[in-house]
């Protein structure tokens, strides 16, 4: 799940790879409100994952949401 989470953040959200790891803050990445919306759509629509963008604001880390990524695909 991380590789996809950062092909979606580097290709869709124009992210540097190299500041992408699992500890990284949404912050740190610079992944702005606007940012985690579009996110939430792309996972959507490109993955059939359904996070809102609510819950990715939420997320600490790259590494929580790579998690919300796998809770919400097992669910599928």
């Amino acid at each position: 799940m991380f590789e996809q989470l950062k092909e979606i953040l580097v290709g869709k959200l124009q992210v540097p790879a190299d500041l992408i790891t699992m500890a990284a803050t949404p912050e740190a990445i610079e992944l702005d409100s606007l940012a985690v919306v579009e996110l939430s759509l792309v996972l959507d629509k490109e993955l059939g994952i359904k996070i809102s963008d609510d819950t990715l604001a939420e997320a600490g880390t790259v590494g929580d949401i790579v998690r919300l990524m796998e809770e919400q695909g097992a669910a599928l």
